[in-house]
């Protein structure tokens, strides 16, 4: 994945200085003097930049990405359309140096066990899982009617006709609310990945139209499944790590599943304890 002119808009080409500097001011709501105050310029010297009349300094790129808090791939793009080289670093997290990274979600998803939990990067695709994911929600697999391509991506599992839908009955309920992720990503300029997804996602047969929109009234719904016999139900966090300086780790999030019930973590440290034991029996 090059991240070096993601979150850029839809030009021929290279997108110009001047061009991504006004998407990225529009993006944010702010006026001209708005961003000049803020990043203690003139007025006279942004509208010069915006303008193509004055060239920014790589100084200068920086401090207007920083008060703009464009992401890290964004920074990378409005530096290269000055002419400057990227600052940032797409790192794979198999690299030697981010060992303490890998360790760290290691940790984080052993943590969380008797209870499910993914490392997903910008796309939604899960690069990591714990065994309690395997055992609860890898248990649905293999009744799974998704496309092999499809199936490892958190969201499609989730509203794709052939994936979770059947085991969840409050699916509609749960995927509005688990859509706004995605609505903040791509409504506030943070990915371009969370845009198309969350495109490819709206065209599904039977999406109501309402998830297009975000919506703002629902403080906690749970993720309610039933399994066989079995309902269980887990709200969900997700993690990021603060202040990232590489591409790669400020797209990761790590989703944790927690039980919203006494029955639910009951079944889930059962589980656990009884490696024999099908949610389906």
């Amino acid at each position: 994945m090059n991240g070096m002119l993601a979150i850029a808009p839809a030009r021929q080409g290279r997108p110009d200085f001047q061009d991504l500097l006004r998407h990225w001011r529009g993006e944010r709501r702010m006026s001209q003097l708005g961003l000049a105050t803020e990043a203690g310029i003139s007025a006279r010297h942004l509208c010069f930049l915006e303008k193509g009349r004055s060239q920014p300094s790589r100084e200068m790129v920086v401090l207007l990405a920083q008060v703009l808090d464009i992401p890290l791939a964004g920074q990378n793009a409005l530096l290269v359309a000055a002419g400057f080289a990227p600052l940032f670093h797409e790192t794979g997290l198999d690299a030697p140096e981010l060992t303490s990274v890998q360790q760290a979600l290691d940790a984080m998803l052993a943590q969380q066990e008797p209870f499910p939990a993914l490392v997903v990067d910008e796309g939604w695709e899960v690069r990591q899982r714990n065994t309690a994911a395997g055992r609860i929600l890898g248990a649905l697999r293999p009744y799974y009617d998704v496309p092999e391509t499809l199936a490892h991506n958190a969201m499609h599992a989730m509203c794709h006709p052939g994936g979770m839908r059947r085991f969840m009955p409050n699916w509609a309920e749960f995927v509005a609310a688990y859509l706004q992720v995605l609505h903040r990503e791509a409504t506030q300029g943070l990915s371009q990945a969370a845009a198309r997804l969350r495109e490819a996602l709206l065209r599904y047969p039977d999406m109501p139209a309402a998830f297009s929109a975000p919506v703002v009234d629902h403080p906690m719904v749970p993720m309610q499944l039933r399994i066989g016999r079995h309902d269980l139900s887990f709200f969900v966090t997700l993690t990021t790590f603060a202040m990232p300086r590489d591409i790669t780790l400020q797209q990761i999030k790590i989703e944790c599943f927690f039980p919203a019930d006494a029955a639910t973590a009951a079944l889930a440290r059962r589980l656990a304890a009884e490696p024999n034991l099908s949610l389906f029996d």
